[in-house]
């Protein structure tokens, strides 16, 4: 597993590589990535080469540029449990993991698999799997894992008149009012959706 911070460095040479069909001169690596240094960005080539995660080959003008091993990238993410998209269900401990779009893989990131169809409007099935960011607050709109009074639900964050709502995007569920004497924690939010056809 590597660092957050070389996860982000080789995210960016990912992204970059991706979007420009060619990887980034350390003068541009230091600019996207905001550091100061071109010592430290030989520094982290250096280490994703220990890591058999880059390499150094020479470009087509001559110079050394960069190539990602995308197969000795793990894509995956800890599948932590299953979430209601209906009545509130506790999520449960797991060890399997699960393939996602490179995108999605960044660190502190898992997945849930969904138990329900009260987010079916938003396009999350029964039998989905939701790809979760770890945070512990929300903007309006969000969709969210949020533990209710020790349950854990998804749905929609939203700031009422009296205070948070979660809301369903099935018409047959309530909205879930959240009381004073209510305990609400905030787990993270959705990045995306998928599901396996097999």
């Amino acid at each position: 597993m590597l660092s957050p911070k070389k996860q982000r460095f080789l995210d960016y040479i990912k992204l970059f590589t991706n979007q420009n069909k060619r990887p980034p001169t350390f003068v541009e690596i230091m600019e996207g990535l905001k550091f100061k240094s071109l010592g430290t960005i030989n520094w982290y080539i250096v280490e994703l080469e220990k890591e058999g995660l880059i390499e150094r080959v020479k470009g087509y003008n001559g110079k050394r540029a960069l190539s990602v091993f995308e197969k000795n990238i793990s894509n995956e993410l800890p599948l932590l449990g299953m979430i209601s998209a209906g009545m509130p269900l506790d999520i449960f401990d797991n060890h399997e993991f699960i393939q996602v779009p490179p995108t999605m893989q960044k660190h502190g990131n898992y997945v849930l698999k969904v138990n329900g169809d009260s987010m079916k409007d938003d396009g999350i099935l029964d039998g989905d799997y939701v790809v979760i960011k770890k945070v512990d607050t929300a903007n309006p709109g969000d969709t969210v894992v949020a533990i209710v009074n020790g349950e854990a639900t998804l749905k929609n964050y939203y700031l009422g008149s009296n205070g948070v709502e979660l809301h369903p995007r099935n018409s047959k569920y309530s909205v879930i009012h959240i009381e004073l004497e209510d305990d609400i924690i905030i787990q993270g939010k959705v990045l995306g959706v998928f599901r396996n056809y097999a």
